[in-house]
């Protein structure tokens, strides 16, 4: 089970973000500290999944409209291409244990690897 996060606020309303897409279940806003061009979290409603393996065994579909909702922004922010980077645990840079997925578009050469 997920921990109260930044995350779980923002879906709460209680810290604002500009948000750039929104569905019944992920919200997507421009990351505060972004490594490329076109940087941008998708994030469930749900506080119940602290990573995408959880999520992944435990409410797919979800996960599936994540990836759906990163397609359209790397559409809409850039020419359609994308990476979409999901980190799972402490020992490999991710700090918000609230799933969410990271949409990478632009010139990514020089960004191979992104940490949260």
């Amino acid at each position: 089970m997920a921990q109260d996060t930044i995350f779980a606020k923002i879906v709460a309303g209680e810290i604002p973000v500009e948000i750039l897409a929104e569905t019944e279940r992920v919200i997507a806003f421009p990351d505060i500290a972004p490594q490329a061009p076109v940087h941008i979290l998708v994030i469930p409603k749900s506080t119940e999944y602290e990573n995408v393996v959880e999520l992944a065994a435990g409410d797919p579909e979800t996960l599936a409209e994540m990836v759906s909702v990163a397609k359209q922004l790397a559409e809409k922010h850039g020419n359609g291409d994308f990476r979409l980077l999901f980190n799972s645990g402490a020992t490999v840079g991710q700090t918000v244990f609230h799933v969410h997925a990271h949409v990478l578009a632009g010139d990514l050469k020089e960004n191979s690897l992104v940490g949260a």
